[in-house]
């Protein structure tokens, strides 16, 4: 399920408290967090940064971009205000400082690529993009990007009347699970980073980039990422448990196993100039 469906936001204030609330849930059980969510395509990973790059990981959670990047040869620092995520990025052998990116201290580092993999939306995005370009090189790249899935219509259709029978006042807008296309509930975030990149005058015009891929799951890969969704971090035992219980029945229905289609959405620039 869509982790930040912005169609149903109230108010800054809300928003806000949402937001916050949701950013400290995913610590709760930050190893399943790091063993169920997906990874992002390596020809993008590459495209980001290049062998050699020092590259500092926004918002880095357990690791997951920093080692693939580190994979392709970069250097990584991440930086994570949960110290849960942190602890297990350090464990899988991550560099990382605990401390929201806006008031993370470089300490003179300087930086070849910025990247938040399923994070910039935490990131104040006019502070942020301003950080990004103090830390970064001349010409170095600011890479925010989100995975964003898209579920057979049968199966979207199923979990949509499991999350409304067992979260019928749930602020968040279970519609979008079946809407064509679902990164149409990214757009929100996509269009906030880049507007932060301009409002710095220090980038080049931000672009989108778009990599189409699938994965198989099975009814058990499937049940393992459910509660690392933002909406479902912080629900109650029982009810989290009745969202399982029918997730699972309305992927048995299905032959116990689904496709999805996945498209990472990237949004990044490349500093040019000095923050005005």
């Amino acid at each position: 399920m869509p982790t930040l469906p912005p169609e149903r936001r109230r108010s800054p204030e809300v928003e806000t408290h949402q937001l916050r609330e949701a950013a400290e849930s995913f610590g709760s059980d930050a190893e399943r967090y790091d063993r169920a969510r997906p990874r992002y395509p390596d020809a993008l990973v590459n495209r980001i940064a290049t062998r050699g790059a020092r590259v500092l990981d926004v918002g880095c959670g357990t690791g997951i971009v920093a080692r693939q990047l580190q994979a392709a040869g970069c250097e990584v620092l991440g930086v994570e205000p949960d110290a849960r995520m942190a602890d297990v990025a350090r464990r899988l052998g991550v560099e990382t400082e605990v401390a929201t990116f806006e008031a993370w201290d470089p300490g003179g580092w300087e930086f070849d690529a910025v990247v938040a993999g399923q994070a910039w939306h935490w990131v104040d995005p006019v502070a942020g993009a301003a950080k990004a370009a103090q830390v970064l090189r001349h010409s170095g790249r600011l890479a925010a990007f989100w995975n964003v899935f898209l579920l057979p219509p049968e199966v979207a259709n199923a979990f949509a009347a499991v999350y409304r029978r067992v979260l019928p006042n749930s602020p968040f807008n279970l519609d979008a699970l079946t809407k064509q296309p679902l990164d149409d509930a990214y757009r929100t975030l996509s269009t906030k980073a880049v507007d932060g990149m301009r409002g710095t005058g220090a980038f080049s015009e931000p672009e989108e980039w778009r990599c189409d891929w699938e994965w198989s799951y099975t009814r058990d890969a499937w049940l393992n990422q459910v509660p690392t969704h933002g909406a479902l971090t912080r629900l109650p035992p029982d009810k989290l448990a009745e969202i399982l219980e029918g997730i699972g029945a309305a992927i048995d229905s299905v032959g116990g196993g689904f496709t999805m289609r996945y498209t990472t959405v990237v949004v990044t620039a490349t500093r040019t100039a000095e923050v005005r």
